[in-house]
């Protein structure tokens, strides 16, 4: 299998980028309007060819064909299940914290190393460990490869640790989509 970058250089030239995003404006497109006339889908491939011929200029894009690939359905998958287990167990904690005062609250500024360093595992690290109520990304040190998130409860001091339960299992999921 192709990496990712490999994969996205492959579709540098500008009718191969308008293509692909093409394709990804108008996967948009019917998901956000989720409606099947014909006029409907047609205006929308048109948007999308407008856009995608205004934004090939902006680099080599991956087509959402790439997706398909096995190696990736099942990191997908990974993800979509793991995610919102993670969600609900946090947002019950949180719950519980708050209906219940008296127990210690160990909040605090962390600082996780992490082994990202594209620009798109990084932004899907920080969103989706973002939506976990546990933590918050606040920022990124890019060079020396660390997050810094506000967590709820911090278990430990150790970066090892808190890269474990915080960010560890997350990239995990995505890092299928880079190699």
């Amino acid at each position: 299998m192709r990496p990712l970058r490999a994969t996205a250089s492959r579709w540098s030239r500008p009718a191969q980028r308008v293509l692909a995003l093409t394709a990804w404006g108008w996967v948009i497109w019917t998901l956000l309007t989720w409606t099947r006339t014909a006029s409907q889908m047609l205006f929308g491939l048109g948007l999308a060819v407008l856009v995608a011929i205004g934004c090939a200029a902006l680099g080599p894009v991956a087509g959402p064909w790439d997706l398909l690939a096995p190696r990736r359905l099942l990191a997908i998958g990974r993800l979509a299940g793991r995610v919102p287990l993670r969600i609900l167990r946090a947002n019950v904690s949180l719950a519980y914290r708050v209906w219940r005062p008296r127990r210690p609250l160990r909040s605090g500024m962390v600082v996780v190393p992490t082994s990202c360093r594209t620009d798109g595992t990084l932004t899907a690290v920080g969103l989706i460990t973002s939506v976990i109520v546990d933590n918050q990304l606040v920022d990124l040190h890019r060079d020396a490869g660390h997050l810094q998130y506000h967590a709820v409860w911090v278990a430990s001091s150790d970066p090892q640790d808190n890269y474990r339960s915080i960010n560890g299992p997350v990239e995990d999921g995505v890092a299928p989509f880079t190699s």
